[in-house]
């Protein structure tokens, strides 16, 4: 049994990306992207009808140029949503327009939008993730959705608040940062030697694992953004891990055993009063790490949105 085989049987693998060859070839029964990968798989051969498609609809639907361009960015995330869903049998996490994140209710109505155009291919809105940031609006946007069956994912997770305000809002799941949490330690105070039980992405994950399971929490923590292979096997156990085809090849040719690293079965706890705005917020920007990579994450998924809208725009 290789390794990746191995994963599975403790934890739910992800495919983090776009690429369907790569998802078939893993057999990944859930994926997710963002608007970097969009990015990625605008210039994939194998999508070049989907981009038509998208900028059709657009035509269609009329108004602005601007409003050509949003119709079209949204009609390609879906477009690519549901060509990964006729590969999986799993969800496709499929993430709404970045800059809205500090507007709770632009959040929502995007993100309605989103579930309406899965709809009309019949695409039930189970097999979809509305994929939001982590700032105090998205996680609130989270909060009304999923009251209405719109499940989400509160991707960019850095602090332990955020990871505690998503589990008080009762999101479906969230995505832990693990490589980008270890690149700003990393950056800021070298780890060396390199000890994946100090790696404070791989510590952040475990916290937030534990604290979920104590305290009964529903919501799925499912890691992200790898840099090394030690921190994949370091969470092992852990519910989700989404994981970029680099990483999933090289776990695929190696058969060295994985073990179950994080499993809890001690005394349950009652859950604590919820944070409030100014509790959450105080305690997210008592961490400098996590307010400067929520910040980068936000800009430069904004950055690949933009530079996704020029090439759209050019073909409208």
């Amino acid at each position: 049994m290789n390794q990746l085989e191995c994963l599975k049987q403790f934890t739910t693998v992800v495919a983090d990306t776009s690429d369907i060859q790569f998802i078939k070839k893993y057999n990944i029964q859930h994926s997710t992207t963002n608007p970097s990968l969009i990015l990625q798989a605008f210039n994939f051969h194998i999508y070049k009808h989907l981009v038509d498609d998208a900028i059709n609809f657009a035509k269609k639907q009329g108004g602005t140029k601007e409003k050509k361009i949003i119709n079209a960015s949204d009609k390609l995330s879906v477009n690519i949503g549901i060509e990964i869903l006729k590969n999986i049998s799993g969800t496709v996490s499929t993430e709404i327009d970045v800059r809205l994140s500090f507007n709770k209710n632009k959040c929502i109505d995007k993100a309605r939008k989103i579930i309406d155009l899965y709809k009309e291919h019949d695409i039930d809105h189970s097999r979809v993730l509305i994929k939001l940031a982590s700032t105090w609006e998205g996680i609130q946007a989270a909060k009304e959705l999923e009251k209405d069956g719109i499940r989400c994912n509160l991707t960019l997770i850095f602090s332990f608040a955020q990871a505690r305000a998503c589990a008080e809002a009762n999101v479906f799941l969230i995505s832990p940062f693990v490589g980008r949490i270890y690149d700003w330690y990393n950056i800021h105070s070298t780890i060396k030697p390199y000890l994946v039980e100090k790696d404070p992405g791989v510590k952040s994950v475990y916290n937030i694992y534990y604290y979920y399971k104590q305290h009964s929490y529903n919501t799925i923590i499912m890691g992200a953004s790898f840099r090394k292979i030690e921190q994949i096997i370091a969470l092992s156990g852990c519910d989700y891990l989404t994981i970029s085809p680099v990483f999933l090849e090289q776990l695929q040719h190696n058969n060295t055993p994985i073990y179950c690293q994080l499993k809890y079965a001690k005394e349950k706890l009652p859950k604590p009063l919820e944070l409030t705005e100014d509790e959450f917020r105080w305690e997210h920007n008592q961490n400098l790490m996590a307010v400067e990579k929520l910040s980068t994450g936000i800009c430069q998924f904004a950055i690949d949105q933009n530079k996704l809208e020029i090439e759209l725009s050019r073909k409208l």
